[in-house]
């Protein structure tokens, strides 16, 4: 695996009272290979830091379209937290987004965005949240956990993806 060019690194700005993280990471699968690999919420399990304890709690098979809620039960800093998030926004291959209803998070959005680049795919996700405690809480905290989730996300996807051959695999790897 190779580093990508450090501005396509997990980031995390403040825009309008919000924290907004962007990542991308470039894995060498078509886009309709990929996006299939998103619909199925229980991969989410793979995607998340064993650290995380996290585990979906909606049965299986869970059918992705606006309005399906999904419930998940996972430790921060080994504090037990439920979350339920609601699919709020679903054109497959391309887009879909789901949004915190109940968790630890004042606000969470998360955008995840594919689009077929070269021999792969480009997938770029995007995080609006607000965190009980402010600015205060999230540089002392949630900032550095969200950075650590998401770039041990990408390296989980190069992973994954890689084990089904394409050497040209590029990420926001921190």
């Amino acid at each position: 695996m190779k580093e990508a060019d450090p501005r396509l690194r997990p980031q995390i700005t403040c825009e309008n009272g919000d924290f907004v993280l962007r990542a991308s990471v470039h894995v060498p699968r078509p886009l309709s290979e990929v996006f299939a690999f998103f619909s199925d919420a229980h991969n989410l399990e793979h995607l998340t830091p064993p650290m995380l304890k996290f585990v979906i709690l909606t049965s299986a098979p869970i059918e992705m379209h606006v309005g399906t809620k999904i419930d998940y039960r996972l430790k921060i800093h080994g504090v037990p937290v439920r979350w339920r998030s609601e699919i709020t926004y679903w054109e497959p291959p391309v887009r879909f987004e789901d949004t915190q209803l109940k968790g630890p998070y004042r606000k969470w959005v998360h955008e995840h965005r594919f689009a077929s680049e070269g021999e792969g795919t480009r997938m770029e996700d995007t995080v609006r949240y607000r965190v009980f405690g402010g600015k205060l809480v999230n540089r002392l905290f949630v900032r550095r956990d969200v950075l650590r989730i998401f770039a041990y996300r990408n390296r989980m996807l190069l992973s994954h993806f890689q084990k089904f051959g394409g050497a040209d695999a590029r990420g926001s790897l921190t």
